[in-house]
This record gives structure tokens, C-alpha cells and sequence, in this order.
């Protein structure tokens, strides 16, 4: 039960839970549009993220309509994709759609500072305890604040507390043939690294992407099983024994200067699937789906969910539709533009770290590209 702990809480129309991709440019879209937007974010700009750091070109102009001027950045544009086996048998391909490379820590503070500046509320340092719906409108306890709105939507990552307040079935008991995995990041510096290229590298139960970010420096990203790591005992020790195999990986752990002297780390993700809507509460990115790392850009995927649900909220406000409506065209809107990309993606993770599996798929590909070219058309989307 939430208390009321201040006399006349701040009322807004819509509370945005987490201040990620998906949130800054659902804010950003919304401010601009005049509504009234207050944005929960735990930690402080400019933080690190464990992410991958490649952003497909599908999101290019939606960032730039946001206010981000990506051009005058100077970005690496990424066209070239190289994938290992754990023999280190590679396969190379050309990216019709290609990327670009931005640290988190860089992109992230910048979409906050455009938030402000068009009239968002942006409450950094500042953790969610609980979200209740009652007579159509939604009370938010944060830092024992209360504060009301109309509409919240929940874009706070994988996994939340919020996520358990909501009893969602993911958080429940897992199924048994579930599996947790961890993510491992790192920024280094490679001596002649492809400013253009993206590599994937397949490991015993897991896979690592090094692409460029600005600057010359790479991002280093890796997701493998939480049991590899309870296997090996720390994450120093699994890399020596697993991740070095691969010849590729060998190399860059063994030559490169590794920026961190601690690697960022986060556990207990598991790609079980969610529901777009959890009591009434709008789901953006992570938080909606099963994203993999394989679906071509999560990145992307949590911006253009921001997008879609922009232009469906202002039939909401403007009294054309009801709450169900909303709930249920959004809904829909996901499924229609992500369904077949995330199937895909599940698909090609299912192969990707299983050794033998592997090593037979990237020899078959290898002389058939154009399988190749469909199977990354599929896992990339359009320009939004």
C-alpha cells in the first residue's frame, strides 16, 4: 500500500521508469509534443553500461530528429561483419545497412541533457519503490517521493525490482530448461582495429562482439552462461580457460590495452519471454521482450519501440481512444514490427556458442553469402 508522503504530489501525464535509450527518447518525443513528462532514472549521467555499443543506421535519423547532432560526433560507420568459430574459422560479410559505434556513457548523457532542455522533468539518482494503478491513474513512490500520472511506462533494462512489485511471470520460479546468462564489458584499445568492422566471436557457451566506438577506442562485450562462470570460479579465470581458445579472442585479451581495470558485469539475464503491457504499465525495450544480442541492434529496438508508442498516445490524451485501446494498439504495434526479428534472433543465438554446432555453421556459410545477407535483413529493421 503507498502512502501518501507529500500533501499534493506532482501530477504529470506520463512517468517514464528508467532513463536508458528506450526513455530518454520517449521523453524527448513526448516533451516535445507538450506533455507533461517526469523521468526516474537510479543512477547519474554520464554512467557506463554493459551493451555492445553498435547502433544499426536504422535509428540514424530518428536520433538526429530527437535533437542529436550525430553528424558533427565524427562516429565510426560500421559496414564490414567478421564471425569466428571457436576454431577460429572465420566467415566475413559486407552489411548493406551497416551501424555506427557511440559508448553509452557518451550517447546516453547526451540524450539526457536534450531531455532537459525541452522541459523534462529528469530525476536522476532516483530509484522507483513501487507503482500502483488505482481510478485510472497511476501513484509512483521514488526516493520516498510520491508522485502521479496518467500513463507510466517501464523502460528500466532487463530486470528490475519493479518487475517483481508486478509479480511478472519471468521473475517467478524458472523453467527448467531456462537459462541465466552474464554480460561482461570492457573498453580497450586494439592497434590497427577496422574502423568499419564489427567481429562476433564464438566461444564455449557464449559469443563476443568488438566493434569501434569514438575515439580509438573499442567496446569488448561478451554474454555466456552463468553456469561457465560458476564453472571456471572468476571472470579472470573463465577467460584464460574458455574465451582464449578462440584464436581471435586469444589475441585481443593477450595484446590489447584494456582501459577498465575491472570489467563492467551484470548477471541473472535470461531471454524468457514478457508481455508488452503489465497492469496497465507501457513496456519499452528490455523490459517488453525477449531481445537478444542477435536480433541486429537491441539499441535500436528499444528507440524505435519509444517511437512507435509516441504516435499512438496522442489519440490517448486528446480523449479518441480509451486505455484499452492504447494498451492494445501498442501491443500490436510491437508484435507487427519486432515479432519476426526476434524469432530470427533466438534462432541464431540458439547456434552461437555451441562449439561443434558452430564451427559447422560458420564452414556451410562461408560459401553461401546470400544466406548469410537474408538471415542480417532479417535482423535488421527499417529507418523510423
Amino acid at each position: 500500500m503507498i502512502e501518501d508522503t507529500k500533501a499534493k504530489p506532482d501530477f504529470y501525464d506520463i512517468a517514464i521508469i528508467g532513463g536508458g535509450l528506450a526513455g530518454l527518447t520517449l521523453s524527448i518525443q513526448l516533451a516535445k509534443k507538450q506533455y507533461k513528462v517526469v523521468l526516474f532514472e537510479k543512477e547519474k549521467y554520464p554512467f557506463h553500461k554493459v551493451c555492445g555499443e553498435y547502433i544499426s543506421m536504422e535509428s540514424w535519423a530518428f536520433l538526429e530528429r530527437c535533437g542529436l547532432d550525430l553528424t558533427s560526433l565524427n562516429l565510426p560507420k560500421i559496414n564490414q561483419l567478421h564471425i569466428s568459430a571457436c576454431n577460429g574459422n572465420m566467415l566475413t560479410h559486407t552489411l548493406d545497412l551497416g551501424g555506427f559505434g557511440i559508448s553509452r556513457f557518451k550517447l546516453d548523457a547526451a540524450l539526457a541533457q536534450i531531455a532537459r532542455e525541452n522541459g523534462v522533468v529528469l530525476l536522476e539518482n532516483t530509484k522507483v519503490e513501487d507503482v500502483v494503478f488505482i481510478n485510472d491513474e497511476f501513484s509512483i513512490i521514488a526516493n520516498q517521493s510520491l508522485f502521479k500520472a496518467k500513463l507510466v511506462t517501464g523502460s528500466y533494462g532487463k530486470r528490475s525490482n519493479i518487475d517483481i512489485k508486478l509479480n511478472r511471470k519471468f521473475i517467478q520460479k524458472p523453467k527448467q530448461n531456462s537459462i541465466n546468462y552474464i554480460g561482461v564489458k570492457y573498453h580497450i584499445k586494439i592497434v590497427g582495429f577496422p574502423s568499419n568492422l564489427i567481429e562476433l566471436h564464438n566461444f564455449s557457451d557464449g559469443y563476443c562482439g568488438i566493434s569501434k566506438v569514438e575515439g580509438d577506442t573499442c567496446c569488448l562485450c561478451y554474454l555466456t552462461t552463468a553456469r561457465n562462470l560458476q564453472k571456471y570460479g572468476s571472470i579472470k579465470n573463465m577467460e584464460e580457460r574458455v574465451l582464449k581458445q578462440n584464436p581471435f579472442l586469444n589475441k585481443y585479451f593477450s595484446e590489447a590495452k584494456f582501459i577498465y581495470k575491472e570489467p563492467l558485469v551484470i548477471s541473472q539475464i535470461n531471454f524468457s519471454s514478457k508481455q508488452t503491457v503489465e497492469n496497465h504499465l507501457l513496456m519499452l525495450g528490455d523490459a517488453a521482450g525477449l531481445i537478444t544480442p542477435l536480433c541486429g541492434n537491441g539499441m535500436s529496438m528499444a528507440m524505435h519501440s519509444a517511437y512507435l508508442l509516441s504516435t499512438i498516445v496522442d489519440d490517448y490524451f486528446s480523449g479518441k481512444s480509451n486505455r484499452s485501446n492504447l494498451e492494445k494498439s501498442y501491443t500490436e504495434a510491437w508484435k507487427k514490427q519486432f515479432s519476426i526479428r526476434l524469432f530470427i534472433g533466438r534462432l541464431i543465438q540458439y547456434s552461437f556458442g555451441k562449439t561443434e554446432i558452430t564451427n559447422s555453421v560458420v564452414s556451410f556459410f562461408k560459401n553461401f553469402p546470400s544466406i548469410i545477407k537474408l538471415l542480417v535483413g532479417f535482423t535488421h529493421g527499417k529507418p523510423f
